[in-house]
């Protein structure tokens, strides 16, 4: 049993033990909207409180280009979350597939990353090695994930344009038909 347990996690991602360590501390960090980034400024967020029990835990974050993440307001467009780490694995083998979904999603799905557990240069100096430039919030001491219960990465969120989760990717997605057909099953967007 252990063994399996063993087998699931190291398909599942990477834990979060290999991220460098940090006290319980905001997610929020000076400096962060100070970074001389290729990364884009996350999306002003004017939708409504989101009521639904199904849904994100209500955080904010920095983004790593300008801007802010509220997880407690609808987007107001499909959304797709991707948590990823530099110390992880996995993520870097999905992070440039990330890309290709922000670029063919266009306007039409609103494609996001939450750099978790990472100091700020690494995370910044990750996405720019992966050809990143969609928006990515900041959090630093995996805020996000301790809410979420989770200690392994990628996840991958699917989000309805109401706030409502629609689904969630546990592992790494292996391809951008993967990814488009995840949004057309569980966003209603073919991209």
């Amino acid at each position: 049993m252990v063994v399996l347990v063993a087998v699931l996690l190291a398909l599942a991602g990477c834990t979060s033990s290999g991220a460098p360590d940090g006290d319980a501390a905001p997610s929020s960090s000076p400096g962060v909207q100070d970074v001389d980034t290729a990364l884009q400024p996350c999306p002003e967020q004017t939708g409504d409180p989101i009521t639904a029990g199904e849904a994100l835990p209500p955080m904010t974050f920095d983004c790593i280009g300008g801007g802010t993440l509220d997880l407690s307001r609808a987007p107001g467009t499909p959304m797709v979350l991707n948590l990823w780490g530099s110390w992880c694995g996995p993520c870097r083998e999905e992070l440039p597939l990330v890309q290709q979904l922000a670029d063919a999603a266009g306007d039409e799905v609103l494609v996001m990353g939450v750099a978790s557990g990472d100091p700020l240069t690494a995370a910044d100096s990750f996405a720019e090695d992966a050809g990143v430039t969609f928006p990515n919030a900041f959090d630093k001491y995996r805020d996000l994930m301790a809410e979420l219960g989770i200690n392994v990465l990628p996840f991958t969120y699917f989000v309805a344009a109401d706030g409502t989760l629609a689904y969630t990717q546990v592992g790494p997605v292996r391809s951008l038909a993967e990814f488009e057909q995840l949004v057309a099953d569980h966003l209603g967007v073919t991209l």
